[in-house]
């Protein structure tokens, strides 16, 4: 009798077990499909509900703690986080979904689609705020020569510190790039809650990254331009020059039609340092345009694209000059234009030549954008034979997010050029292709047309910046969406 109920209990345990992994593989295979009831055909408002699922999600699945650690992966098979954390740059992408995503509940609200801004918006208000508060653990403060001033600034290092204001930002421990992300999330989210705070933090960094421009002259008196990497690199890339140009434009707007102005320096003719004032607006403006300039003239490659940046510096070291007893950076000449071509660098290129379009209304930046917008989907691109409508884009290293930039580019140059709609179309595709064949946990996987790794279910860690980038181009493409109509 004890051995038929021992028999009894193993078999009731082992079906069970069969049964529960049955609805595991179920729960495997099929997608989630979310908590929000979007009317059919809403292109739009589906894209922003997609978006705050996407987001909401990876809040509690990213960040720890109050003081919101943010890890650079996490496994929705396994259910485990990293304990390496992300990089400033990383950080900034959940403040990039955010701003975006609320920017579409703006957008929807004034289209006559209140819900979604009427049970999200506030909290997600209050969530920028909170991200902004803990940005702070990637602050900290030094002093740094430049090719007009020595001065201390306060900015953000790559890695995050023990505490806020902490970190370290010494030479290599940050660059001009990040504050550049930062610069365009700030001047966002001004545009989106009417906080002053942003926008004096966006005008603080901007400082900054432009005081970090070679001002310094060449022998036939011309400034030889280009920003660095960061104030320890000799390096000028397009990733420390191209992500500038919308965010001034930006301010000129903010700007124009308004006496406020500013100070700044600048090597005159006789290598001496000299300061100059003006109008925010005209300075803002005309920043942009030489950054636009130097960027096309020196990194545009024959093929339409632009390549990574120019090195091939005479010295391997950051050398100094004495002006009238005050040392100075000496200005780097660089010769070597170098690859690969990348989508981000193609891409900032497209939104500045869209804006500075908008702003002055000059047609060479239509004909740029126009030619950039077809030759880098020429690129980029490769059509997917096996998915209808699906494009391959390169996601090696961090190009999800990458794509992410170019595919603002087209949004951003679609208004002047209508090809780039069928450009949009492909990220259209490519994220709705995942999310209705691959979404697990609310969660996309790293490659939206292959899926998730199912023979290795360790192998499914995903870049949080992959998942905000995600977020954020689906709500990009909503607002894109309502603009066509």
């Amino acid at each position: 009798m004890n051995r038929m109920k021992k028999l009894f209990t193993l078999l009731t345990l082992l079906l069970w077990t069969l049964v529960a992994c049955s609805n595991d593989s179920a729960a495997d295979e099929k997608p989630d499909s979310g908590e929000t009831d979007i009317p059919a055909g809403n292109l739009p408002m589906q894209n922003v509900a997609r978006a705050i699922e996407l987001i909401d999600n990876a809040v509690e699945c990213y960040f720890t703690g109050t003081g919101m650690a943010m890890s650079r992966y996490y496994n929705p098979y396994t259910g485990n986080r990293s304990s390496e954390l992300g990089s400033v740059w990383m950080y900034t992408s959940s403040i990039e979904a955010v701003n975006a995503a609320m920017k579409a509940m703006k957008t929807g609200q004034a289209k006559g689609e209140t819900a979604l801004y009427d049970s999200h918006f506030n909290r997600y208000k209050e969530l920028l705020t909170q991200l902004y508060d803990n940005l702070e653990y990637y602050a900290g403060t030094f002093t740094l020569t430049s090719y007009t001033q020595t001065r201390q600034w306060t900015v953000y290092g790559v890695d995050r510190g023990s505490d806020k204001g902490a970190a370290q930002v010494e030479g290599v421990l940050n660059v001009y790039d990040d504050q550049m992300w930062l610069i365009r999330e700030l001047l966002e989210s001004y545009h989106i809650t009417g906080e002053q705070r942003y926008l004096d933090k966006a005008e603080y960094l901007a400082e900054y990254v432009l005081d970090g421009w070679d001002c310094t002259l060449d022998e036939q008196g011309r400034q030889l331009g280009g920003i660095t990497w960061g104030p320890g690199y000799l390096s000028k890339h397009s990733c420390s020059n191209g992500p500038m140009v919308s965010p001034l434009v930006w301010l000129h707007e903010i700007y124009k039609g308004k006496s406020d102005e500013v100070t700044y320096g600048y090597v005159d003719t006789d290598n001496s340092r000299k300061l100059r004032t003006e109008k925010k607006a005209d300075y803002y403006l005309n920043f942009a345009k030489v950054i636009y300039d130097w960027q096309k003239a020196h990194l545009l490659r024959p093929d339409g694209v632009y390549d990574d940046m120019m090195g091939g510096a005479e010295s391997p070291e950051i050398e100094y000059v004495t002006i009238d007893g005050v040392r100075y950076r000496k200005g780097t000449k660089l010769r070597d234009r170098v690859g690969p071509a990348i989508t981000y660098n193609s891409g900032t290129m497209l939104s500045g030549a869209a804006d500075l379009y908008r702003a002055t209304s000059d047609a060479a930046y239509r004909t740029d954008l126009a030619a950039l917008t077809d030759k880098s989907f020429a690129y980029f691109a490769k059509e997917d034979a096996s998915k209808p409508g699906c494009y391959a884009f390169d996601i090696s290293g961090f190009r999800n997010w990458f794509n992410g930039v170019l595919m603002r580019g087209y949004v951003d140059a679609s208004a002047a050029h209508t090809a780039a709609s069928g450009c949009i179309a492909a990220f259209q595709h490519n994220l709705d292709y995942a999310y209705d064949n691959y979404l697990y946990k609310q969660m996309l996987p790293t490659n939206l047309l292959v899926g998730w790794n199912k023979a290795e279910k360790s192998k499914n860690n995903v870049e949080a910046m992959f998942t905000f980038a995600f977020a954020a181009e689906y709500a990009v493409l909503a607002n894109y969406e309502w603009s066509k109509n």
